[in-house]
């Protein structure tokens, strides 16, 4: 396992570059996975325009102004908080990189640095806008593409879709959020995929809207890049063994397998970030030197080797499939039943229906797949609905 990319670099090539151990494994890869997303989802929407699916907006720009007084103070207020953590993390950088999410989450940080540089920003506003001063600021109108709303989208998904995880998590795991609230709200681990996926998409179909982008269009362009995102981001929750992994599984390796390493049937997750299971003898890796006894089922590997299939699946079909949000439809059929599928080898915590028990995942799972066949026959329907009206 690889909790940073330090691990990695030095493990593969024998670079001992500590600087890298700020970056988290798995941060990486969902950073990996929103860039891939963003690309895919630019193409799909600059094709439906192309097609004439989707249409341009237009939107009145002011140009020509000075700098406002909220414009140098934002500059400054964003300066200072960078400055301010900077600085002290190059006098501290031993430390920051034994224990990055400490330093950022902390009030740590240098006075100095913060104002200098708070200055800095306000004073490059500043001159950013004389630049393009006008003697009289004037309105223009500004033609806007649907892709070039993706920015924005990306970054709203992230939001939305990091919160979404985080309180999703914290209800399946109640016990453990009353125990330390705090830490479970500000820490990087702990995330459900499932309330990522549904706050993203309420934020974002909601901004689409705003935007004037049609609700089936958009979804249906997003779904194969949320399928390639999902499995990118499980390739980083396998590198840094964050816990998502399956059950034990101590089962020997079937003969259909025996072309495939050991790991893929059972692994036991050595140097994993979490620090979980049993420790590993002689082990001089910081402070990851446990790995699981008994192994289990890497079920990330699984899901990254099913979502990229699917994805595919996806990325082949959508020009065939010309009902809009017929597309999206499927992707949720899909995601349902992989994740359903997978769930019963995953570890997670139960609930239970008197001897029946499921995980939050399933039951999302089983929702999702059911709206996937209802919105089917919804958009298809409303398709025909519409095609009748204009005949």
């Amino acid at each position: 396992m690889y909790p940073s990319i330090y691990y990695a670099l030095k493990d593969l090539f024998g670079w001992d570059l500590p600087f890298f151990k700020m970056i988290q494994s798995f941060g990486f890869f969902v950073a990996i996975s929103f860039l891939l997303a963003a690309y895919f989802l630019t193409r799909e929407l600059k094709r439906k325009e192309n097609e004439g699916l989707l249409t341009t907006t237009t939107r009145k720009v002011l140009i020509g102004e000075k700098a406002t007084q909220m414009e140098l103070i934002t500059s400054a207020i964003i300066g200072f908080l960078i400055g301010y953590k900077v600085v002290y993390v190059l006098f501290n950088f031993s430390a920051f990189t034994e224990n990055t999410q400490g330093f950022l989450l902390s009030s740590k940080g240098n006075l100095f640095g913060g104002i200098v540089l708070a200055v800095v920003m306000a004073f490059l506003k500043y001159r950013e806008k004389e630049k393009t001063k006008l003697p009289e600021p004037k309105w223009i109108e500004e033609t806007v593409h649907p892709f070039q709303e993706v920015g924005n989208i990306t970054l709203i998904a992230a939001f939305a879709g990091l919160l979404g995880a985080k309180v999703f998590h914290n209800l399946e795991n109640w016990d453990e959020f009353v125990k330390d609230p705090v830490d479970a709200l500000l820490s990087f681990s702990g995330l459900t995929m499932y309330g990522g996926l549904i706050c993203a998409s309420v934020a974002c179909i909601y901004y689409g809207l705003k935007k004037k982008i049609p609700a089936p269009h958009l979804i249906d362009a997003t779904a194969p890049s949320l399928m390639l995102a999902y499995g990118v981001g499980r390739l980083g929750c396998q590198i840094a063994g964050d816990g998502d992994w399956g059950i034990n599984n101590v089962a020997p390796k079937p003969g259909w397998l025996s072309w495939a390493p050991d790991w893929v049937w059972s692994y036991d997750y050595a140097h994993n970030v979490n620090s979980v299971g049993e420790q590993i003898p002689n082990c001089v890796n910081d402070k990851f030197c446990y790995h699981l006894v008994p192994p289990v089922f890497p079920t990330p590997f699984y899901e990254t080797i099913m979502c990229l299939i699917l994805f595919f699946v996806l990325w082949k079909i959508r020009k065939r499939i010309t009902v809009p949000g017929v597309l999206f439809c499927v992707y949720l059929i899909m995601n349902g039943a992989e994740r359903f599928a997978i769930e019963s080898i995953r570890v997670n915590t139960l609930y239970h229906i008197g001897t029946f028990g499921f995980t939050q995942a399933q039951l999302i799972s089983v929702l999702l797949f059911i709206t996937g066949i209802a919105g089917v026959f919804y958009f298809r329907k409303k398709h025909n609905a519409t095609s009748v009206q204009k005949n």
